[in-house]
């Protein structure tokens, strides 16, 4: 069986840095190099036994002599120490992705106001955030063959994950986002324009953009309108998201009131940038509206790419390295009690 069929039907070691194995020759050179005079000045047939010419003709010590295998240890231990550093890591088999052609950003909004608990989940009530990271984590599992990236912004935009098909890290890092993270104001033009940037270079396929706030464009120096007419001229479709109740109860010491909790939502913005790139605005007043997102999504066509296959990796460093320690302490007992 040759080394492709190998590889299909199962894992393969893996060196990341094979050029680390030069090093296994230092301790060669260092003796050749740095030869002590004692040693230059014998003779070959003073020598009892061959175990000095190992290491390239280290002179024995009485603890060598003793323990022979000290030496064998030793260089066991150098050896894996070497093929530790050369990064072993395990190939798994192939596996075939479905790409779907879609290069998807989401884009949430962590202002101050996310904190506003309007929502309803199971009967409690929820913050903003917590809303869109239960829907967004059921969106994100659907998202089989698409290609996910992740922006967070508040006073500024941050890409908080690169595109990947990596379903569940862009779901972890959503779950692990925090209100006030990138500050208390709302920088949905800088959003839009960083979305831009980092599906620039992905030339190929239907890029889309998800952009999910609860309020107008209050920071950043970048106009969401300016914003969204390049995302235009880059093929880039925005979907829109506004969140937010339209009416709650709030208690205070004259009664409850009822007020609207989304009164700083710039509904005529977030439309504009939307008809813009041909896509669509969405209002998310309840869990259930929020979840219309999904159709949308489901009704993109994707466009064909090249099949691709993904190597699930696991580094091996470790057992080398663990067990070069244990051989080393053996040799350091021993020569600590000759």
């Amino acid at each position: 069986m040759d080394q492709a069929s190998a590889d299909a039907e199962g894992g393969v070691i893996h060196f990341e840095w094979p050029w680390v194995f030069a090093a296994a020759l230092l301790p060669l050179l260092w003796r050749y190099l740095f030869r002590p005079a004692a040693a230059a000045e014998g003779a070959a047939l003073r020598v009892p036994t061959v175990m000095p010419f190992m290491l390239g003709g280290m002179a024995s010590t009485g603890t060598d002599r003793k323990h022979p295998w000290s030496i064998g240890f030793a260089l066991a231990a150098w050896l894996l120490l070497v093929s530790a550093a050369a990064r072993p890591v395990w190939l798994g088999a192939p596996i075939d992705l479905p790409v779907s052609g879609r290069d998807l950003m989401l884009a949430v909004d962590l202002s101050g106001s996310m904190q506003t608990p309007d929502f309803v989940i199971e009967n409690q009530q929820v913050d903003r955030l917590s809303a869109v990271k239960k829907i967004a984590g059921d969106f994100i599992e659907r998202r089989v063959g698409d290609r996910l990236g992740l922006i967070l912004f508040g006073l500024h935009a941050y890409v908080q994950a690169p595109l990947t098909f990596d379903r569940k890290t862009i779901d972890t890092l959503l779950q692990e986002s925090a209100i006030g993270l990138a500050g208390q104001q709302t920088a949905i033009g800088e959003a839009i324009g960083l979305a831009v940037k980092e599906l620039k270079r992905h030339p190929d396929g239907n890029k889309v953009l998800i952009l999910l706030t609860d309020g107008a464009n209050d920071a950043g120096e970048v106009d969401p309108l300016a914003a969204a007419q390049l995302a235009a001229k880059e093929g880039l479709t925005i979907y829109t998201i506004g969140i937010g109740a339209d009416s709650m109860l709030v208690r205070s010491l004259f009664g409850a009131q009822r007020v609207n909790p989304s009164q700083g939502l710039d509904e005529d913005t977030l439309k504009t940038v939307a008809e813009a790139t041909g896509g669509q605005y969405f209002r998310a007043r309840d869990v259930g509206e929020l979840n219309k997102i999904y159709g949308v999504i489901d009704r993109l066509q994707p466009v064909d790419r090249e099949h691709q296959t993904f190597r699930p990796e696991r580094a091996l460093f470790f057992w080398p390295l663990g067990i070069a320690m244990i051989l080393a302490a053996a040799v350091l007992w021993v020569r600590s009690r000759a």
